[in-house]
């Protein structure tokens, strides 16, 4: 049996191409988080536990963000963000930092960024089903750092009033909410995504803002995944046909 190479490149539209493995790729929660969290022109923007860089390309693909910095600890997928922009001649505009996210001081100024957006392991540490691959193991599990580690990184990279854009599952509302106010961070935006209207939701989309005043959350409409007739919604077609050619 012909055995896949270590990476390989998916298209990500406009030209753009990203370096993917087995273990780091495009997902759709990341699609979604890149479009909920999309930065405004000009803007610096830090992506926490970037993996292959999906979040940063599909930025860039865009063309609006000033720069983008790329924070992820597994050497892999950093050397697959590297391959990526060279691919796409992004030397000037996206800076990758192999480290520990709770070991930024030196590496990545602090309270410079307009945007900070992550998509956190899901579950608690020892918590569900455990991954064997340890790259898949730390994108679902905090092994490698809690969500209060990744609160505590974005407050202390946002400037006053700056973003920290985030995905999460349901059941991980409270702890989130808790942990951002505990780093001063309010709650913003939220929106539900759900796969079809008779199914729990999925997911949620949240945007805080750092020194926020308490209060004034404001909910988004349900995210359908699919349609009333199967298949993906609209908005999801939307969504994707924005960001990647083919991928449907």
């Amino acid at each position: 049996m012909e055995q896949k190479p270590a990476f390989w490149t998916e298209p990500l539209g406009a030209g753009f191409q990203m370096a993917v493995s087995r273990e780091h790729r495009l997902w759709t929660d990341t699609v979604l988080l890149a479009h909920f969290s999309a930065p405004k022109a000009g803007e610096r923007a830090c992506d926490l536990g970037a993996g292959c860089g999906s979040i940063p390309l599909i930025w860039l693909r865009g063309d609006v963000p000033g720069s983008v910095t790329a924070v992820e600890i597994q050497q892999e997928a950093c050397e697959l963000m590297e391959k990526s922009i060279a691919l796409n001649h992004l030397e000037q505009r996206l800076r990758v930092v192999c480290s520990d996210l709770r070991e930024l001081k030196g590496k990545v100024p602090a309270g410079e960024f307009d945007i900070v957006v992550c998509n956190p392991p899901y579950k608690a540490e020892r918590a569900g089903l455990q991954s064997p691959v340890d790259a898949k193991a730390a994108a679902r599990n905090e092994t490698l750092c809690s969500f209060d580690d990744i609160a505590a990184a974005a407050s202390g990279l946002l400037r006053f009033g700056g973003r920290f854009c985030l995905c999460q599952r349901p059941e991980r509302l409270c702890d989130v909410t808790a942990a951002l106010r505990a780093h001063g961070m309010e709650p913003k935006r939220l929106r539900i995504v759900q796969q079809r209207p008779n199914k729990e939701p999925k997911l949620f989309l949240m945007e805080a803002r750092r020194g926020g005043k308490p209060g004034g959350l404001r909910m988004e409409p349900v995210l359908m995944i699919e349609g009333t007739e199967g298949g993906f919604s609209q908005e999801m077609l939307e969504i994707y046909g924005e960001y990647k050619e083919g991928y449907l």
